[in-house]
């Protein structure tokens, strides 16, 4: 074969390889496990097209075909002859360089030797981010996610992995709502790691755990669903290591806040942010959340300040006022749950603080009206229907409050079928239902035969039926 053929025949194997290199990720994504925080500066990306030779080609084919068929000792000299002079020629070099340096790490048994491949394999990284970090499918961002899970992974002497740390945040800074899943998963577990070791990072473990937790929620509504369901399945486990990190404790948030509060009391977003958190976390009886409401309300009057300086209105006794914040969140809202709560919780409060049942109904109405699957208006509507026997004089006629009262309770059933509003309606059904009125109650009632509509009147104004 002449000289020509045999270059023609090596470049047909540099786009094999390179088509190879582009089917990477299913490798490059391999779930690993560890922990996240800091490293040096990210290397400068070539600006000059790589000059490869005969023999360049020549490795990078030879190291390619062992690798793909796991025969890393054959693969790991070629491999090195290509890395060493021509590392831009190929990203191959680098995707199938992490298996074979990955599997050079498994062979080595001094600690020494496995320190110098372990650093062979961070540098590698480096590399093909000065080679290839302008890659559209795998750019710099995806290379560092990719570099900080095999520091989570192959470093053994750092126990808190700070530079994996400050990797895996380059990559979510880079790619947002397309940050691999591992990536995200890893980063709050070393962000975990590093509150633990050090409680003054508390303000920054709470914006990493709510960073991460907003694109993840994003990716669970992903048309593929099984990358959705993985996303899922991820948040709500990472919830559970926040919870249990003790960073979501009311007092801890306290701590942080505390001054905070005063010191960016014109920071809309800041405050926005701090409202929001305590929510999540349902810290809302705080006295710190209530300033941090107050403060956000003044400059930007939004749902969330308007419900937190409800809630304070509230707890101080102010119940006239904390309707009328309940009905700016209301209107402010965007979200109707939002305004099913807010209309719901005024309803409460006409019922159980000032006893005006006929508001408390009209309310938990409108709450109704904004989610109609919502079992607990009626609930709160039976209830007070079932303590209304003061409407009739005749004792017999005062119990046909408990028809009325069941049928919400029969209602909140139908429309919402969560366990705690089934067994809470149950209940009720069971105890209001033994005081309807017995045969010898309506013996001499003809009007309240069994089937008969009866119409209930005062301030209920409802049509039941006997029974």
């Amino acid at each position: 074969m002449n000289t020509k053929n045999l270059m023609i025949f090596f470049m047909s194997l540099v786009l094999t390889t390179t088509s190879y290199a582009q089917k990477e990720n299913k490798k490059d994504k391999k779930s690993t496990s560890g922990e996240t925080v800091a490293p040096p500066a990210t290397p400068a990306i070539a600006d000059e097209a790589p000059v490869i030779s005969e023999n360049c080609l020549i490795n990078i084919s030879l190291f390619n075909e062992s690798a793909k068929n796991k025969q890393y000792a054959d693969a790991l000299k070629p491999w090195q002859l290509a890395y060493a002079e021509c590392p831009g020629a190929n990203k191959a070099i680098y995707s199938r360089g992490r298996e074979i340096l990955q599997w050079k790490l498994g062979q080595t048994k001094d600690e020494a030797t496995y320190q110098t491949v372990f650093n062979e394999l961070m540098k590698m990284y480096d590399d093909r981010i000065k080679y290839f970090g302008n890659d559209d499918r795998y750019p710099t961002p995806w290379i560092l996610g990719l570099k900080g899970l095999d520091y989570l992974t192959f470093s053994k002497s750092d126990l808190l992995k700070k530079p994996a740390y400050t990797w895996l945040e380059q990559s979510i800074d880079g790619l947002g709502v397309n940050t691999e899943l591992e990536v995200l998963r890893q980063f709050i577990a070393v962000s975990t790691n590093i509150y633990k070791a050090d409680k003054t990072q508390g303000e920054k473990y709470i914006s990493d755990y709510l960073r991460v937790n907003d694109i993840l929620e994003q990716k669970s509504k992903d048309q593929d669903t099984v990358k959705a369901k993985i996303a899922l399945q991820i948040k709500q486990n990472l919830e559970y290591v926040f919870a249990q990190s003790g960073a979501a404790d009311c007092k801890t948030l306290d701590g942080i806040y505390q001054t905070k509060i005063a010191e960016n009391n014109k920071n809309l977003e800041y405050l926005n942010k701090v409202t929001d958190f305590y929510k999540l976390v349902q810290c809302t009886e705080s006295e710190v959340y209530f300033a941090a409401a107050v403060a956000a309300y003044k400059l930007q009057p939004t749902s969330g300040s308007a419900n937190g300086c409800a809630e304070m209105s509230y707890k101080k006794g102010d119940f006239v006022k904390a309707i009328a914040f309940y009905e700016d969140a209301t209107k402010l809202s965007s979200d109707k749950m939002e305004k099913a709560d807010f209309q719901y919780k005024i309803a409460q409060i006409y019922y159980s603080e000032l006893n005006n049942f006929s508001k408390s109904r009209e309310y938990a109405r409108n709450s109704l009206e904004y989610d109609p699957n919502n079992g607990s208006p009626y609930l709160l509507i039976g209830i007070m229907y079932a303590k209304s026997k003061g409407i009739f004089d005749d004792p017999v006629l005062a119990k046909t409050v408990y028809w009325v009262a069941v049928d919400k309770f029969v209602k909140a059933k139908q429309v919402d079928s969560s366990a705690k509003n089934i067994e809470d309606a149950d209940k009720l059904i069971r105890t209001y239902s033994s005081y309807f009125p017995s045969k010898d109650d309506i013996f001499f009632q003809p009007n309240l035969q069994t089937g008969k509509s009866f119409f209930v009147g005062g301030w209920i104004g409802e049509n039941t039926i006997c029974r």
